[in-house]
């Protein structure tokens, strides 16, 4: 019963510091407005961890490696974390795979990411289409990217119908599906990877 509490306190809260973390590093990515105030809480709580790293590993043509590290290192205390509370001592007895479901477990997150910003755009766009309130601006901004190809290809239906997102949507849906696969070629326990359920 101890176990299972602090199995759903540990993951819980580190499923959503994740968050953070990789919402700080797509927004950089995208170029997103540094001084939006959610963007000023992002970069506020995670900069105790990064800065850190930062000092250690440079960026790379404009990609932050330092965040890169943060996302794969807290993947990896958590599935030595959980392993433990759960007597699976994964991380020490197959340290490949570990490093493995890291990396599959941040990119599922990413994925659900912009699956879930994509969908809060949308009904956005309904409920208050052309708000300015910051967390739209923001969602609007770390779309823009895996969106604005798109639709240079396919411009609106009649100029009004965008299916740019249902498009994105199921390339999305598409990733999905190999990052479950490859999950399962590297025996991947859901129970102790943040991001795979």
């Amino acid at each position: 019963m101890l176990a299972k509490i602090l199995h759903f306190l540990i993951y819980t809260s580190m499923t959503f510091f994740m968050i953070i973390v990789i919402l700080r590093f797509l927004l950089q990515q995208a170029k997103a407005d540094f001084y939006n105030p959610l963007s000023q809480a992002i970069v506020k709580i995670t900069r105790p961890l990064l800065m850190p790293l930062r000092r250690i590993i440079p960026g790379v043509m404009g990609i932050d490696m330092a965040s890169i590290a943060l996302m794969i290192l807290l993947q990896l205390a958590v599935i030595l974390v959980l392993g433990l509370i759960l007597g699976q001592s994964t991380l020490f007895s197959f340290p490949l795979y570990s490093i493995a479901w890291a990396i599959l477990g941040t990119l599922t997150l990413v994925s659900n990411i912009f699956f879930w910003g994509i969908i809060i755009s949308i009904v956005g766009s309904w409920i208050a289409p052309g708000s300015n309130h910051p967390v739209l601006a923001l969602v609007n901004q770390l779309i823009d990217p895996i969106m604005a190809p798109i639709r240079k290809i396919l411009p609106p239906l009649g100029g009004v119908i965008d299916i740019s997102p249902i498009l994105v949507l199921m390339g999305l849906k598409v990733l999905d599906m190999v990052l479950a696969r490859a999950a399962q070629a590297v025996y991947l326990n859901p129970n102790v990877v943040i991001g795979v359920w």
